[in-house]
C-alpha cells in the first residue's frame, strides 16, 4: 500500500507512535555501530533516524514505495541511501545488509511473505530480519477506540484486524512462509500522552492510512455520530494512549 498523503500528515498521524517504536525495535533487532542497515518502507524516517543515530548516514539504505514519503525522508536525513520502490523486489544484492527492519509496513506490503523473502535474500547469514506490526486484532493498537466506535456504527467495517501479521501468531506464520525459521516473537509497547480529544481526533481527519480513509468516506452526520462515539471513550483532558507491536526477528541461514 502506497500511503498518497503528505509526510506531514502521516507524521501528524502515526509518527507520535512510530518514532518512539523506533528506539525499541532497533534495540531489538540489536542495531549497533559498524552494521550495515536497511529500512523497508521507511516512510518519512523515524526508524531510519534511529538507526542513522546508531551506525551513521552512509551504512543506512531505505526503501519506501510512496513519493512524498520518499522526499520527505530524504529532506530529513541527506546522505542516507533511499529508494523509491516497495518491498518484494529490492534492489541489492545478496548478503548486502547485517539486518533489514520492517517497522508497521509487512500489514501493507502489496504480498508480504515476498517481501520478508526479500529482506532474508538481501540480509548476510546470520544477519537479522526484524518486523513489528501493531496488535489490531487484539484490540491493542494506537487506533483501537476508534474502531471500536466504528464497529458500534458499522459492524461490518474493515478494522484493520484482518491484515497481514496483526493478530497473535501470524507474523512467525510469514515468516516461516518466507523459509525463516527460529522466529522469536515479542511484544513491544509504547505510551503516548495526547493533549485531549479534539487534538486526538483532528489527526483522523487527515486521512491517514484505512482510519483515515475511512472517516473521509461518510458523510457528515455519519462522521460527527463516529465522533461523538469516540468522545464517550476517551476523557477530554490529556490522556494516554497504549500501543502495542507484534514484533518478530530471524536470522538467514
Amino acid at each position: 500500500m502506497s500511503f498518497n498523503v503528505s509526510a506531514d500528515a502521516y507524521l501528524r498521524f502515526m509518527g507520535r507512535y512510530s518514532e518512539p517504536l523506533a528506539a525499541q525495535f532497533a534495540d531489538l533487532a540489536r542495531a549497533h555501530g559498524g552494521q550495515r542497515l536497511l529500512d523497508v518502507g521507511c516512510g518519512p524516517g523515524a526508524l531510519t533516524a534511529e538507526l542513522v543515530n546508531r551506525v551513521g548516514p552512509d551504512a543506512v539504505s531505505a526503501v519506501e514505495p510512496s513519493a512524498s514519503f520518499v522526499a520527505a525522508a530524504r529532506e530529513r536525513l541527506p546522505g542516507v541511501d533511499i529508494r523509491q520502490t516497495g518491498a518484494e523486489r529490492l534492489p541489492f544484492g545478496d548478503a548486502a545488509f547485517d539486518a533489514a527492519l520492517a517497522q508497521l509496513v509487512v500489514h501493507f506490503m502489496a504480498d508480504p511473505v515476498a517481501g520478508l523473502r526479500e529482506m532474508a535474500r538481501v540480509t548476510r547469514p546470520g544477519g537479522v530480519v526484524a518486523a513489528c506490526v501493531w496488535d489490531h486484532a487484539g484490540g491493542r493498537g494506537p487506533l483501537s477506540a476508534f474502531w471500536r466506535a466504528v464497529r458500534e456504527l458499522d459492524p461490518g467495517a474493515d478494522d484493520e484486524s484482518n491484515l497481514a501479521g496483526v493478530r497473535e501468531g501470524h507474523l512467525a506464520e510469514l515468516f516461516t512462509q518466507a523459509g525463516l525459521d527460529a522466529v522469536k516473537v515479542t511484544t513491544l509497547t509504547v505510551q503516548v500522552r495526547q493533549a485531549g480529544f479534539d487534538s486526538w481526533w483532528e489527526t483522523f481527519t487527515l486521512g491517514v492510512g484505512p482510519a483515515g480513509a475511512y472517516l473521509t468516506s461518510l458523510l457528515a452526520d455519519r462522521r460527527d455520530e463516529l465522533r461523538e462515539r469516540c468522545r464517550r471513550q476517551l476523557p477530554e483532558g490529556p490522556f494516554d494512549v497504549s500501543a502495542t507491536a507484534w514484533a518478530a526477528t530471524a536470522h538467514p541461514r
